[in-house]
């Protein structure tokens, strides 16, 4: 299959097979035994993804490792095969230091096809752009996060998923989303419909401890959809607008948010501060990788962030938004009481549960977006916050992984997160950037507060001066971003 022939780089057929065996550090252990049929039908899943050749079934195991995780998504596999490529060729980038060499920030914002100058980079590149391209032939919209359209019986697929999505593109606000339409379809009837038969039908214990746990499945997508809302003032196409404004209201307290919170936090405060000193989710102030460390920011934000958000828009001098965040979350304590008093055993499934768990989630998550702050520059959003490649945040939650471009271009869409990451390496080389593959924030987070730092080394994929590091020096270099910093140190890095 030709990927791109403008730029006059080689298509995956011209690689030969043993560029196969470049997905895994020269330092990860050897793949265990595959059996023959597991080997075939990999190799076959490979041709689809690459397409390429099948390969005999010695190369393919070879190339297949326990640490590549067989349900990444299609962009990720694509930006570890190429990330991998790097380590095992010692491609570097530019490490020479000069004074007037420009800072990371510039050459992440300036990124694009010209500066990429090695043929697989191009080709990667090119094969994620044509999966973005509604008119391209290889053009894939995103329909369900669980399923992949190869994953699909093509008949089903032909006479059902096709004539759904070419409805929904109309209704969303980009081609490539019809994912978002799919999930507030689901929530809307059976999430719904589950809880307004607890609350005003019959509430048994087996069924809301499945609602409870239903919802906290949700919970990540549904929040990471919400994300996507907030950050672009809606996720449907101009005349469903009235959807798009109401279905949050509706759908809100019923996943454990509270009315418009996120919003506030999240944009107006959260991507203001970015991890600084004034960031009431700030990480640099505690010792990252200690458990009553954490356990103090996880009560904290449970306890007080309803006074302490308020407080912060008016100490900035935003009277407006600090009444409106204030309005908004104490009207959300409201209606669970409300609910409460209506039906206790029921809102306790519907409404309590699911908020208790999303407050945690979000802080689990936040913890481990920025646990690892570099001590020289944490002001530096590539040295403040990391890149997963890996199947919840990516897969589940519309790349939620790629969370160090998220905080350079909050109004990127998520599917080109991805593309531009492998256009940006050299920013992120040269800023230092920590990539970790096959581990979410929710196993990082528990991995820092064991110390085990020498799983987190075996996670992390080296880029630029990390290639060529040792496991031990991996997990040395880690350790060193986890340390509290003093309010000195604060003074001193941020200037304030």
């Amino acid at each position: 299959m030709t990927i791109d022939d403008s730029t006059g780089a080689r298509t995956a057929l011209d690689y030969p097979t043993e560029d196969l065996r470049r997905r895994t550090p020269s330092t990860s252990p050897p793949a265990p035994s595959i059996p023959e049929e597991e080997v075939t039908q990999r190799a076959k899943t490979s041709a689809k993804l690459y397409g390429v050749v099948t390969p005999e079934p010695a190369a393919v195991k070879a190339a297949l490792s326990p640490n590549i995780h067989p349900y990444l998504t299609q962009p990720d596999l694509l930006v570890l095969d190429n990330l991998f490529h790097d380590v095992h060729t010692n491609v570097r980038g530019n490490t020479n230091e000069k004074v007037d060499k420009p800072a990371p920030e510039t050459i992440e914002a300036l990124a694009n096809d010209t500066n990429i100058n090695h043929d697989h980079d191009a080709i990667s590149v090119a094969r994620l752009k044509a999966l973005n391209d509604p008119n391209h032939a290889d053009f894939q919209p995103t329909v369900f996060v669980t399923w992949d359209a190869k994953d699909i019986p093509a008949p089903i697929n032909e006479y059902i998923i096709k004539p759904y999505a070419r409805v929904a593109m109309r209704i969303v606000r980009h081609p490539t989303d019809v994912v978002f339409l799919t999930h507030i379809l689901l929530y809307s009837t059976v999430n719904l419909g589950s809880a307004m038969f607890l609350m005003f039908y019959h509430c048994s214990y087996l069924h809301g401890i499945a609602h409870a746990v239903y919802t906290l499945w949700c919970a990540g997508s549904f929040t990471l959809l919400m994300h996507n809302h907030i950050h672009n003032n809606g996720v449907l196409a101009k005349d469903w607008r009235w959807l798009d404004m109401t279905f949050p209201y509706v759908l809100e307290p019923l996943m454990g948010h509270t009315w418009d919170s996120y919003y506030y936090h999240h944009v107006k405060h959260h991507h203001v501060e970015g991890n600084g000193p004034n960031d009431l989710s700030t990480t640099i102030r505690y010792q990252r990788d200690d458990l009553f460390h954490f356990l103090h920011y996880v009560g904290r934000f449970l306890l007080f962030i309803w006074a302490e958000l308020p407080l912060y828009f008016y100490r900035k001098g935003k009277p407006n938004l600090a009444i409106r965040s204030l309005v908004s979350e104490v009207a959300s304590y409201a209606f669970m009481y409300g609910m409460t008093r209506l039906n206790p055993r029921a809102a306790t499934f519907v409404f309590l549960i699911p908020f208790v768990q999303l407050r945690l989630g979000l802080m689990i998550g936040n913890w481990g977006q920025h646990a690892l702050v570099d001590e020289l520059e944490p002001d530096s959003d590539f040295r403040s916050s990391i890149t997963l490649v890996d199947v919840p945040s990516n897969r589940f939650c519309f790349n939620d992984g790629y969370h160090t471009a998220h905080h350079l271009n909050p109004l990127r869409h998520w599917r080109e997160q991805p593309v531009h990451f492998l256009q940006s390496k050299e920013a992120y080389r040269d800023g230092r950037a920590l990539v970790f593959h096959n581990i979410d924030y929710l196993m990082l987070t528990v991995n820092l507060l064991r110390k085990n730092y020498l799983h987190l080394a075996d996670c992390l994929v080296p880029m630029g001066e990390q290639i060529g590091m040792s496991r031990e020096e991996v997990a040395k270099m880690l350790r060193t971003k986890t340390r509290q910093f003093s309010e000195a140190e604060i003074r001193a890095k941020f200037g304030k």
